[in-house]
């Protein structure tokens, strides 16, 4: 094909496509950048409220990178309202942090909030194993045996 002959596409591949796929590659990158080094800069902070095993889970930031929803999760279940309380009061600290370890053009207000999908997965998980919820396993199927099942 010469230069002034449109090049036919295939439905779905057009440049708006891959301009959509590229900054959602950048913006994984982006929240995966975040979340490697908020991990690091939430030893050093100081509020005592932060304490115990705390890890980041997961990063959501905007595409303007105005503000990125950071999700916590904490070891010790019953003081994760007082660490999310703690992160928030050292927001501004972190977000300086972040600024100068990452080289964006905004850096996002940071905006904590407690991770539940571990606690939320552990009950499926939990309802699952109760024959209450479940119902009883097809006697059809009996012949079946689950890896997990062969030592029983």
């Amino acid at each position: 094909m010469g230069p002034f002959h449109p090049q036919v596409m295939e439905e779905g591949t057009g440049p708006d496509i891959k301009e959509n796929h590229m900054s959602g590659n950048r913006m994984g990158r982006i929240n995966e950048e975040i979340q490697r080094e908020l991990s690091t800069l939430i030893r050093t902070v100081k509020d005592p409220r932060v304490h115990g095993l705390v890890s980041i889970t997961a990063v959501d930031t905007t595409s303007d990178l105005r503000y990125s929803k950071i999700y916590v999760s904490v070891l010790d279940k019953s003081d994760v309202k007082e660490v999310v309380k703690g992160l928030k009061s050292a927001g501004g600290y972190l977000r300086r942090e972040l600024s100068r370890a990452l080289n964006l053009r905004h850096t996002p207000e940071l905006i904590f909030e407690r991770d539940d999908s571990i606690d939320h997965g552990a009950h499926i998980l939990e309802m699952l194993r109760d024959p209450n919820v479940v119902k009883p396993a097809n006697p059809a199927n009996a012949h079946i045996v689950l890896d997990e099942e062969e030592g029983t």
